[in-house]
Formats: C-alpha cells, sequence, structure tokens
C-alpha cells in the first residue's frame, strides 16, 4: 500500500494490520486507498461471513441502467435511485434485494419473502409478488452481482492491509440514503483514528 500526508509527517497504511473488528454480517468492509477495480473505493456490507466463505454487496457503485429494464414491477418502490447497482463482480446475471422493514412491522414472523441478515436489514426473494411484499418494507434497493471471498480469502486481505471492517452508524442510513459517491469518505471520517486519514492517500503510492 501507500504512503500519504498527514500533518508534516507520513501514514503507512502498510502498518495497519488487521483492523480490531472481525468481519461479521452486519458490519461493514471498507476498501484501502490503493485497493484497484472492481473494488476501487468500494464500501462493502458484509452479508455472510463463516467457515464457507464470505458474501456481501457494494453498496456505492450504481449503474446506468434503470431497474425498471430488469425488474419492472419493483422499480417504483427503490428507495433514492431507480438504478440497477452494481453489487459485486460475482454473478453479474443474477439479482439481489436488499431491504429494511419498516419498524412499524409487527408480529413475531418475518414477511414473506424477507431473509433478515441483522437487525431490521435483509435480503428479499425478488419473485414475491411486490405487494405482499412492499408494505412491510421502508426501505429498497436491487443489486447486480455480488462480492464473494472463499474461505480464507479475506483474512489474507486483511493481514495485507487492503480492507478495513468498520461499524456502521446506521445501517439503513449507510445502504440506503448516503449518496455513492460520498459514502466511502463518510465511513472512513466517522471511523475516526487512522482510517480518517485514507481518504487524503493518494491512489498511486508513486504520487506521494
Amino acid at each position: 500500500m501507500g504512503r500519504a500526508d498527514h500533518d508534516g509527517g507520513v501514514l503507512d497504511v502498510t502498518a495497519i494490520g488487521r483492523p480490531a473488528a472481525q468481519p461479521e454480517a452486519g458490519l461493514l468492509l471498507v476498501a484501502a486507498p490503493t485497493l484497484d477495480e472492481p473494488f476501487a473505493h468500494a464500501v462493502i456490507l458484509l452479508l455472510e461471513h463463516d467457515e464457507s466463505g464470505t458474501l456481501g454487496v457494494v453498496l456505492n457503485n450504481p449503474t446506468s441502467l434503470d431497474v425498471g429494464t430488469v425488474l419492472p414491477g419493483w422499480r417504483d418502490h427503490l428507495t433514492g435511485s431507480t438504478h440497477l447497482f452494481e453489487g459485486g463482480p460475482v454473478a453479474l446475471d443474477s439479482a439481489l434485494g436488499l431491504a429494511a422493514l419498516d419498524p412499524a412491522h409487527q408480529g413475531p414472523h418475518e414477511p414473506e419473502g424477507f431473509r433478515r441478515v441483522v437487525g431490521d436489514l435483509g435480503i428479499i426473494d425478488l419473485d414475491t409478488p411486490v405487494d405482499t411484499l412492499v408494505p412491510h418494507l421502508q426501505a429498497l434497493r436491487i443489486y447486480a452481482g455480488y462480492a464473494g471471498w472463499s474461505p480464507g480469502q479475506l483474512d489474507d486481505e486483511l493481514d495485507r492491509g487492503s480492507w478495513a471492517v468498520v461499524s456502521p452508524g446506521d445501517l439503513t442510513t449507510d445502504a440506503f440514503h448516503v449518496a455513492a459517491s460520498d459514502l466511502w469518505g463518510a465511513v472512513l471520517r466517522r471511523a475516526g483514528g487512522t482510517l480518517a486519514w485514507w481518504p487524503r492517500c493518494p491512489s498511486d503510492p508513486e504520487l506521494n
């Protein structure tokens, strides 16, 4: 990784090592400044992390494709943008719905077509009738593809300093209401400490 000015000194991104927080569902995986495409400046919501591997979706990579061209029934119920987001480089021909339950939802059971991940956030079955599920939701976004790691792969990348694991301020806000272009910097500044300086690091270490 690279180095960047820090009030007249230097910040060695390679020295960060494994973050204090361990990856788990509901946490954010934030790309280091020098990480290349397809994850440059990515903020990934972790959906699963166990002995079988890791799965998440990139929250801040909107495409130019309108959801109405592929899933017209869901278009008018999306939060913020009607564009399809690219959730990661894996299975780009598949769609994944990320949603937050309405706080007013009552009952001990989750609504049909909703699988809880953490808190009020979960994955929806896009084959569920729209009118059946939408009344129970406060926010919705649809992704093409996802980000995935085989067992041990993400641990190796964390050891190399490629990512930071960060607790979200508010999952619904981060996932649906912060502008995609602002999310990476906002999450890092909120995390504080060394991570607050990552937005000032050049993507090319030779530029320092």
